[in-house]
């Protein structure tokens, strides 16, 4: 491999590991103090149920996650990349294409690192807010307003009685 192609590869995966986000590492939605309980009350309650919801998702953080499903999409698009082009090119293909796979991996590294951390945060969350909700918080939710239904047409008019000349 060329030295201007492999800085290239180095830089494509270097952008490309730029365009993941990443998620706080701590709740992610809004939870009240109960009635009667004071903010240094409250603040117990906060640090006790993070410590809960981190043991609920196995102590990892949305960006550990984040970072470790990248980085075996990338090696895993490496490995691939790597097999393919000895295959296919001999001793040379071999780096080539395990370039490729690389960059190619760090792409679809990318897209499964944010999905991976988005669902993480969901389950982190959901722990997070039963704890809260369970030492007596207020855990505001979203409301749906139902309109009533109103008929996209006029119903017919009802037949007349019974002999009605009309």
């Amino acid at each position: 491999m060329t030295h201007p192609l492999r800085w290239s590869a180095l830089a494509a995966t270097l952008l490309l590991g730029a365009c993941a986000s990443v998620p706080p590492s701590g709740p992610s939605v809004m939870v009240l103090p109960g009635s009667g309980k004071t903010f240094d009350q409250f603040r117990m309650d906060d640090y006790t149920c993070r410590q809960f919801a981190s043991s609920q998702i196995g102590g990892a953080t949305a960006e550990q996650a984040s970072t470790n499903s990248g980085l075996k999409s990338a090696a895993i698009g490496a490995g691939v990349g790597a097999v393919a082009g000895a295959l296919l090119g001999g001793h040379e293909g071999a780096g080539e294409g395990a370039a490729a796979g690389l960059v190619v991996g760090s792409v679809a590294g990318a897209g499964t690192a944010e999905s991976s951390s988005y669902t993480l945060q969901q389950r982190y969350d959901i722990a997070y807010q039963q704890c809260m909700y369970a030492k007596g918080n207020q855990v505001p939710i979203a409301g749906r307003f139902a309109p009533r239904r109103i008929p996209a047409y006029a119903p017919p008019p009802p037949p007349p009685p019974p002999g009605d000349d009309r």
